[in-house]
């Protein structure tokens, strides 16, 4: 049995830049055990694997450790894997997801632009063992959504930060962001997610549902700038819309091939 495999390097234009997902289509769902098995042969932070449907695709993603309730950089490279590599004619993708609704993927010039649901953050209390984990500063607010949220006040707090993997891998969270303003952007981030294998994820959509709307309501303003400040980089152009957030990238293909089980 072979299954088709490609790899893209999401919010990018560059290659080795952004954040790496593995893209897998699938005429039926493998058990998932396969895939989870799947997902840690990859050893990337995410692997997605679709089906297509009537109204679109069914879409779930992997990472090493676990299935994800959200991924935005395995969408992004999903779509631009249907989009360029498989033949899809029209302007937009429909995925259905088991978590996270109906998410769509549009394609605008060289840019793809993810119709995700909106997760603000709120105020929440410090968790035992999360500072010592950041092995930094207190920040000046905690919250959390899905993840924990923390906000410092200067970019270069983002920058400097050298957080014990192991330590944070103990934390009761699928991540922990954290943010500031940005110097030449609206706002910069970095992500940690360990206990689900991913040290440090170079760039997350998903931690934009609560990016977006916290940085929208604090500057006042509903179309924003971000870099995640991981070492890959990545830059996203990002709008509020009410319920939903929209987050504009771009991606490149980095490696096709097949997987034999």
């Amino acid at each position: 049995m072979t299954i088709p495999i490609y790899q893209a390097d999401a919010f990018t234009n560059q290659l080795f830049g952004g954040n790496p997902a593995a893209v897998c289509p699938l005429t039926e769902w493998l058990p998932d055990e396969l895939m989870q098995h799947i997902a840690a042969e990859n050893n990337l932070a995410e692997t997605a694997n679709f089906v297509k449907t009537d109204e679109g695709f069914h879409l779930r993603w992997f990472t090493p450790e676990l299935e994800i309730d959200l991924c935005g950089h395995a969408t992004l490279a999903t779509a631009h894997i249907i989009f360029t590599e498989l033949g899809f004619i029209g302007d937009a993708i429909h995925f259905s997801t088991e978590k996270a609704g109906t998410l769509i993927v549009t394609q605008n010039g060289d840019r793809y632009t993810l119709d995700f649901p909106s997760r603000p953050p709120y105020p929440t209390e410090m968790p035992d063992g999360l500072l010592e984990g950041l092995n930094y500063k207190t920040p000046t607010s905690v919250m959390r959504s899905r993840d924990y949220f923390l906000v410092y006040d200067d970019e270069q707090d983002i920058v400097d930060m050298q957080p014990n993997h192991y330590a944070l891998s103990k934390i009761n969270a699928i991540g922990i962001i954290v943010t500031a303003p940005g110097k030449n952007v609206d706002f910069v981030s970095r992500f940690f997610a360990p206990a689900c294998g991913v040290p440090e994820d170079p760039v997350t959509g998903s931690a934009h549902c609560n990016l977006i709307p916290y940085w929208a309501e604090k500057l006042g303003k509903t179309q924003l700038h971000a870099y995640q400040l991981s070492t890959r980089k990545g830059e996203l152009w990002c709008e509020h819309k009410g319920d939903r957030v929209l987050m504009s990238g771009q991606a490149v293909t980095y490696l096709k091939g097949e997987i034999y089980i």
